[in-house]
């Protein structure tokens, strides 16, 4: 007990250090990579993204990485495909693997990858037109690959972290280089160039989260830190990833009515989420699993410069589940995800 009380002050502490750190900078709202800040599992969006406490999937993987401990099974897959603003396209998966029954922890690998479309690109020339195309140029994109581990150190206290690996490239462009040089008669003169100049940039960044049970029924609490990371440049200007910091708490509802409990659920769920990209705001989620096989979800995020109400379905059984989001936007398309899950 004193081992585990020593650990779990340690981690606390650790987290806390990460904060302090993270926000005691005076440059605020600069930040880049923003495609790890985009929600992907249709389950979690269908919530409200209020997913730091819910446990048990994979997909914990890019909320809170200590979701995974609580896998039950031998191994945990689970995939989503989303169509993001200006038919940007997500595609993600998450690979949980607890062997020995979890007893020494459970492994888990996160993918994923963004499809920016096709561009169109063109240069400056002298002909009639004034411009000519470029092909074969290269083409933004970005992906991402983690490796996490959680693991339960007790019956109500679990941890997890994640290491991955993030790129994004914007692409190339001509830009243009001025040198002086003589000419034969011995006259200075500006000889005007093009350097092909590339805009790609990788990063080694880093998730940690807790989830504790407090044992009043199924009340748990959790933390979550996502996209710790060195600062980054381009050229001039350097920033962080979308770091930011969630505190949650959730609680299945139905453990009050322990008549019905027993088949159905009712999860409630809320975070308060601190992001560096913008202001402080709230993740409030329900789902209600009827029969252990249907489920409806609804969430709300508010304060939130995109989106607000959320809702989603979902299906499971023998081990597979299909589930589907729905986002409307405030000023863009509205966002659909579909997610399947797959564990044995």
């Amino acid at each position: 007990m004193k081992r585990f009380v020593i650990v779990l002050v340690s981690i606390v502490f650790a987290e806390g250090l990460f904060v302090l750190a993270a926000y005691s900078q005076q440059k605020l709202a600069q930040t880049g990579f923003q495609f790890l800040s985009v929600g992907l599992d249709a389950r979690a969006t269908g919530m409200g993204e209020a997913f730091t406490t819910i446990e048990g999937s994979s997909a914990a993987m890019f909320y809170n990485p200590a979701g995974i401990a609580a896998v039950g099974s031998l191994i945990d897959i689970s995939a989503t495909q989303l169509k993001w603003l200006a038919d940007i396209k997500y595609l993600s998966g998450a690979i949980a693997i607890a062997p020995f029954e979890g007893k020494y922890g459970v492994i888990g690998v996160s993918l994923l990858n963004v499809d920016y479309g096709t561009f169109n690109f063109t240069r400056v020339a002298n002909n009639e037109q004034g411009y000519s195309d470029i092909l074969s140029w290269p083409t933004p994109k970005a992906y991402m690959v983690g490796l996490g581990y959680g693991r339960a150190l007790s019956d109500r206290f679990s941890i997890g972290g994640q290491a991955k690996y993030a790129y994004q490239s914007l692409g190339n462009s001509l830009v243009p280089v001025y040198t002086q040089v003589m000419d034969t008669s011995g006259v200075a003169r500006t000889d005007t160039t093009l350097d092909v100049r590339d805009y790609s940039l990788s990063v080694l960044a880093f998730d940690f989260g807790t989830i504790y049970k407090t044992g009043l029924k199924s009340l748990a609490f959790g933390m979550s830190i996502s996209n710790f990371s060195r600062e980054i440049q381009y050229v001039r200007e350097s920033f962080q990833l979308p770091l930011t910091f969630k505190i949650g708490i959730s609680m299945n509802l139905m453990d009050l009515v322990p008549s019905v409990a027993e088949n159905n659920s009712f999860f409630l769920s809320v975070d308060a989420v601190h992001p560096r990209s913008y202001g402080e705001y709230l993740n409030i989620g329900g789902e209600y699993v009827f029969m252990n096989a249907i489920a409806f979800r609804v969430g709300y995020i508010t304060n939130h410069p995109d989106y607000g109400l959320t809702a989603g379905l979902g299906v499971r059984q023998f081990g597979f589940a299909v589930d589907y989001s729905y986002m409307p936007q405030k000023v863009f398309n509205d966002i659909q995800r579909l997610s399947v899950r797959f564990s044995m």
